[in-house]
């Protein structure tokens, strides 16, 4: 790499990760911290006239709006559940679904919005170099749909906003930022869990996938506040969302942790001021604070059977494409079946060293509970070494210090590191693709 492009990339690399919950983006000058905007859209249909009048020209002409601007609009819809859309589910936007690339459209235009008016100005801009972050499991056709989103979005900004594109692997690019190249990523989203094997690069192959994450663990904070008599708020996803993560606790075995907190409640009791007007208290049902957490890591006890039978919980497997999102499989049995896929040469080496990152994995334990919960990593220390003992003082498990911005974070550094010699190959997928 030249001094000249080293320079130019110091300021002018811009990195998008679409997650399944969260969008989150900018550029390199950043730093640590990425813009991040839920990833959702909601389509300005069926208006009444008079709201139509109301709504500027521009806005309503794209017919969708993201970001801080649904709120401005959602009581205007009259079917604001059918209008209001997640386009990625499990990571992937299916071929046909036009609508969810639609937001996928409208999330990179915003988000570029915010920078464009400042780096438009400058003399020596020449346009980003953008890296997008992708599930492991999203298919080729997604990789050439983006890069089409996003040279209409480059024309929209009069063709220089974008000098060219690449794409990565969410989970590599948290390798990267970890400054592993060889391991296993475990990155668990709002959507799914990716476990991928990583040898200089991600081993399809061993790449194991779960239909959970944490929106399994907002379902279960909704029964929570159902059985804690708020059944009003459990329809509220805002103040899910607060209650979960302010309440929510990984067991070191989930049996232990529920007789503990039945027998002493006011140990586990906790309330929670969602905002000036709104409380939420949990005492008597303190013990099931304990679900939330358990959720993520392994849904095969009886408590979350007998959620499933009857219709309060869903957590099943499903397919997409070829492959196959285990629902009920838990995180120990996951990585097992994920080594066991790769060469048997290098299976020490892959899982010696594991790197947790995403939002679902983001867990604390509150002072004084520490005989009965656990973080992420503890957890999974745990899982592992009940299940292959013999493993269980050779591996390395680490949290990422930011789960949530560390697949933003190793998007950046690639984007830097790769050279621009370095061309799109389309049967790999890799390098960069120039709009200019």
């Amino acid at each position: 790499m030249s001094t000249d492009e080293a320079r130019y990339k110091l300021n002018y690399v811009y990195a998008e990760d679409f997650g399944t919950g969260y969008f989150k983006y900018g550029p390199i000058t950043l730093r640590d911290k990425p813009y991040m905007i839920q990833s959702r859209g909601l389509f300005l249909r069926d208006l009444p006239e008079s709201i139509k009048l109301l709504i500027p020209r521009e806005i309503l002409e794209r017919g969708v709006v993201v970001g801080d601007d649904i709120p401005k609009y959602l009581s205007s819809v009259r079917d604001a559940i059918r209008n209001l859309k997640y386009p990625l589910r499990d990571g992937i936007i299916r071929k046909e679904d036009e609508d969810s690339w639609r937001i996928v459209k409208e999330l990179s235009r915003y988000g570029f919005s915010q920078f464009h008016g400042e780096v438009s100005r400058r003399s020596d801009f020449r346009g980003y170099y953008l890296v997008v972050a992708l599930s492991a499991l999203a298919p080729d056709y997604m990789r050439d749909r983006m890069i089409e989103v996003h040279r209409e979005v480059n024309e929209e900004f009069g063709g220089k906003l974008i000098q060219a594109m690449t794409i990565i692997d969410q989970p590599f690019a948290v390798a990267i930022a970890e400054k592993a190249v060889t391991c296993t990523v475990i990155e668990a989203g709002h959507g799914n869990i990716q476990l991928v094997p990583i040898s200089y690069g991600p081993i399809r192959e061993g790449i194991v996938a779960l239909n959970r994450g944490g929106a399994e663990a907002n379902a279960v904070t909704r029964e929570v506040l159902k059985d804690s008599g708020y059944g009003d708020l459990a329809k509220d996803e805002y103040v899910v969302e607060i209650v979960k993560r302010s309440v929510g606790l990984v067991p070191r075995d989930l049996d232990t942790a529920i007789r503990k907190a039945r027998e002493n409640p006011d140990k586990f009791a906790i309330k929670v001021k969602v905002n000036p007007l709104v409380e939420v208290e949990l005492r008597d049902t303190a013990w099931m604070r304990f679900l939330i957490g358990e959720v993520v890591f392994n849904p095969r006890h009886d408590v979350f059977t007998s959620y499933i039978q009857q219709g309060r919980l869903v957590i099943e497997d499903a397919t997409v494409g070829d492959m196959v999102f285990y629902g009920e499989m838990d995180v120990a049995e996951a990585l097992v079946t994920s080594i066991k896929k790769v060469p048997v040469e290098i299976q020490d080496k892959i899982i010696s060293t594991i790197i947790l990152s995403g939002g679902a994995f983001n867990w604390s334990v509150p002072p004084g509970l520490e005989d009965v919960a656990v973080d992420s990593v503890e957890k999974v220390r745990i899982m592992m070494s009940e299940r292959v003992p013999d493993l269980a003082g050779k591996l390395s498990i680490n949290m990422v210090k930011d789960p949530q911005f560390s697949v933003w974070k190793g998007s950046i550094i690639y984007g830097y590191a790769l050279p621009n010699s370095v061309k799109w190959n389309d049967r790999t997928k890799e390098g960069w693709y120039f709009f200019q």
